[in-house]
Formats: C-alpha cells, structure tokens, sequence
C-alpha cells in the first residue's frame, strides 16, 4: 500500500428507526416517536476517510527492536514491505499517549499482549524487552475514521460478499491484526474481523487522536468530593461532588487533575478520584441486539409505569404530573411541561424535593417518580438509562441530558431545565451551554 494522502469521500446516508406509538383505553394516552438512534448502510458506501493516513511500514516500525526480533516481526508484514521502509519511518512512543491511557486502549481493543495481534509470538521469546513490546503493540492502533454517529461494518472476511458480524463506530480503537487485499483485519471489544482500510487511522495518525478520541474521566472515589478553584488545598472550594460522579478531566498535574463541573472548571485531588479513558469499541451483531432488547424493554416498562404510576393530585400551585398528559402529547413532552413549573426552586446539594431543594440528579429523579419511573441519584448513573440518542439534533422533550458531573431534562427548541447551583437553583439553560457526554430516553 502506498505512503501518501487518501482523497475524503464525503457521501454520508442515515436511516429512521420507525415510530411508535402506545396507547390503552381508560388512561391518558400518550404518543411518541422512536427515534433513537441513527445508522449507516453497509461498508461499501462513501464514508468520509482521513487525509492522514500512514503507511503499514509505518504502522508496524521496528527502531529499536534487535535483528531477531525484526526479522520474526517482519513476517508479520504484508507481502511486498520492505524493511528499509520499516527502519527509516518516524516511530510513534507509547509514552507520547501514556501508559495509563495505552492501557485503556488494550482494554478496550481486546489486545493485552504482542501475541494476541502476532501469534508467531506466542509461546516464544519475541527477543523484545518489555517495553519494546508495549511500544510494537501501541503501533499496531486502529482508530475508525467515519462519519459523525456513524459506522463501519466488520464483515467475517476481507470483502463486502462476506457476512456482517459487528460495527466498528466512529473514532473506536482496535487492534490491526494483518492485511489482505485492502481489508485490515482487527481487533475490537469482542469482535475480530475486517473492515475496509481506507476508513481506519493507523500509525502515526493514530497516534495523535488516541488523546482525542478517548474522553479522559475521574470518577470520585468519597462520599463528598471539594471540587476547589486553584490545585491547593487552601484554595476556595467551587463545588461539591458526590461518590462515583464521573467527572471530565481537561489537564493533569502533579497531584491534582483539572475537572470540568456545573460551576465551571476546577481542580480535585488526585487522592479522592480514579482515572480512566473511555473509547468507543466495537459491538458484535449479538451485542448490538441484546443491547436493543434491553433498551425495548426498558422503554416498555417505563411507559407501562408511567401509565400506571402518574400522580393525579395537585399541591396548591403546583401542578400534578397527570395535568400535563394529553391524548396528543407524549410522556415526555408531559415530563419537560411538568419539570419547568418549578423553576426558580432551590439547588440543595444531596435534596429531591421539587419545591424546597434539589440537585441536579435529585432533580431529575423527582421529576420522573411523578410518572411512575425510578432513576437512580446519580448524574453518572443516568448516562446508562433508558435508550442513548445520537446527538442533540435527534433529542426531543423529556429526553435526560448528561454532563459532566450534571444531568438535565431536555425541554425542546435547544433548552433544558436543571437544578443548576446553589447561586442560581432550577433553571433553563441553552443545551449547549456545555458539551454533553450522552444523552438518554426514557420514554
């Protein structure tokens, strides 16, 4: 395969998933739309493909690796790389990504040692040190370079007559394990198979959107976490941060990592949090249904509560859930409705209760017992209820909207409505305001 720059396609398609509706004599009848999530068609059409691909000489660089182990590593190679291309390419360091965040990765790929993408090795002495193998093992990186929310397929064999046996989404980490005619062979999660080369980052690319695609979390680790404006434990402290909240982390320093919260970035120590790197994988056509199966059901249930459960009574000016339900409106247009009646209530750090003091998960957590549905009081813990939505232009009313360390209700025409801070209590936001790490539906 030539070194160089691949020209992008820029074709893109999406599918609608079909809408559904649920009703039942006798209760309020609620509509609502399906819409979920957005897919691909098979791996032969046009994605968008990176301008900074780099070669498999590249990829598979040996600097460094004693005569022996260059020779065995080379047969690794397609047929026709010469080793000249090999020694004089630029070789990426697993430190220029970091051991903690490489391990991430592997776990992730599925790979955890040389031998598990060179089987050669396995078994024998690859005459490679420790760290000679980590750092032949990060040059073997795949990222997928697709559309935005979208996919590649990876099919059982190295051609598009070959059955489809997972996805590989955009910007996931894999594995290469060889090439045949175009098709690299890879690792990912669960699933190992082929995907066309031109839609995957490798080498040097890889290298440098490892940082940018792995979104880098520190979950908390105490009962009550000081999120304080200057890396000191003298400094001002700017918010709290309750027990395995997942915070983002934008820098890390000697001891402190720079998070992002509700009241804006701050740092917490190092002592009091767990770092970790998410990356998307792939997901194996048995993953992809079970997944969809539980989120159906979910979604079932959670309707079927709703219409069971809605609180019919009203408190003085407060409105009951069940005011807001129509035959035309949905459960969540009803939710959105319901949660906006008590902006300008309190944030209480730890509260549920709507009227005398939330926070941002006590918040949302209220406002949906009113419709029959238990959430769990944890912003981190919403980013895995109910069914994931692609992007905020497919949300709709009473969608939860997740950040990091925050959770809110989406309200509809690109406003949500959380239990903000203790300064400025429920109000209604621009969804935008930050950028969101999911975004769930319940409904």
């Amino acid at each position: 395969m030539k070194r160089g720059t691949r020209r992008k396609l820029h074709t893109t398609a999406a599918c609608m998933l079909a809408a559904a509706l649920f009703m039942n004599s006798g209760v309020p009848v609620f509509a609502s739309t399906d819409k979920v999530t957005s897919v691909l068609p098979s791996a032969g059409a046009n994605f968008a493909v990176s301008s900074g691909q780099v070669s498999l000489s590249t990829l598979q660089g040996t600097e460094g690796m004693n005569a022996a182990a260059m020779a065995q590593f080379a047969t690794t190679l397609p047929e026709g790389t010469e080793l000249k291309n090999i020694t004089d390419a630029p070789v990426p360091k697993a430190s220029r990504v970091g051991d903690a965040i490489l391990k991430d990765i592997q776990s992730a790929t599925g790979a955890k040692t040389l031998s598990d993408v060179a089987p050669q090795f396995k078994d024998s002495d690859s005459g490679m040190s420790s760290k000679e193998e980590d750092e032949a093992l990060f040059r073997t990186l795949v990222i997928a370079d697709v559309n935005s929310n979208s996919y590649v397929n990876v099919r059982s064999g190295p051609g598009e007559d070959n059955s489809v046996i997972g996805k590989l989404y955009d910007n996931s980490v894999g594995t290469y394990v060889s090439e045949e005619n175009g098709w690299y062979k890879i690792q990912s999660g669960s699933v190992t198979g082929y995907v066309k080369g031109e839609y995957c980052v490798t080498g040097e690319a890889a290298v440098e959107m490892a940082r940018q695609v792995g979104t880098r979390i520190a979950t908390v680790t105490t009962t009550t976490l000081k999120v304080r404006k200057d890396p000191s434990l003298d400094a001002e402290v700017l918010g709290l941060v309750p027990i395995d909240d997942q915070l983002v982390v934008h820098e890390e320093l000697d001891g402190w990592v720079k998070v992002d919260v509700e009241e804006g970035e701050g740092y917490v120590s190092l002592d009091y949090v767990k770092l970790s790197t998410e990356f998307v994988k792939a997901e194996s056509k048995e993953e992809e249904e079970a997944r969809l199966a539980k989120e159906r059901a979910a979604r079932a249930a959670a309707n079927a509560a709703a219409k069971k459960g809605t609180k019919g009574s009203s408190n003085g000016k407060i409105k009951s859930a069940i005011a807001y339900t129509t035959e035309s409106s949905s459960i969540g247009q009803a939710v959105a409705r319901f949660a906006q009646q008590f902006v300008g209530n309190p944030y209480v750090y730890g509260g549920t209760s709507l009227t005398n003091g939330a926070d941002c998960s006590g918040f949302v957590m209220s406002v949906y017992s009113n419709f029959g549905v238990k959430l769990p009081h944890s912003s981190a813990a919403d980013r895995t209820q109910g069914a994931a939505v692609d992007g905020l232009a497919n949300a709709q009313p009473g969608d939860i909207v997740c950040y990091s360390g925050h959770v809110a209700i989406y309200i509809g025409g690109g406003k949500i409505v959380h239990a903000s801070t203790s300064k400025t209590g429920i109000i209604i936001s621009d969804v935008g305001y930050r950028a969101p790490l999911a975004i769930r539906r319940i409904f």
